[in-house]
């Protein structure tokens, strides 16, 4: 089950920024754009790792975890701009 959460963790964590990094391109928040293509670009490195020699299981999670990601990313970045 810690394994499970990590993977739906990792998979938020890379989604989360991507979907703020698109509402901050969108405005042009430059510090915004920075910070999460950074993050992005950070994750992607630890979490090819993780799921490409993963279980059915630890994909769905991964995926999973990425749809939570998007939407709370867009959720905090509107935030954030307001």
């Amino acid at each position: 089950m810690k394994d499970l959460s990590k993977i739906f963790a990792a998979g938020f964590a890379q989604v989360f920024l991507v979907s703020a990094n698109v509402y901050f391109i969108s405005r042009l928040i430059w510090l915004g754009i920075a910070v999460c293509g950074f993050g992005i670009s950070f994750l992607w490195t630890i979490n090819v790792r993780k799921v490409a020699t993963g279980t059915i299981t630890g994909q769905l999670v991964y995926s999973a975890g990425a749809m939570c990601g998007g939407l709370c990313g867009v959720l905090l970045a509107k935030m954030i701009k307001h």
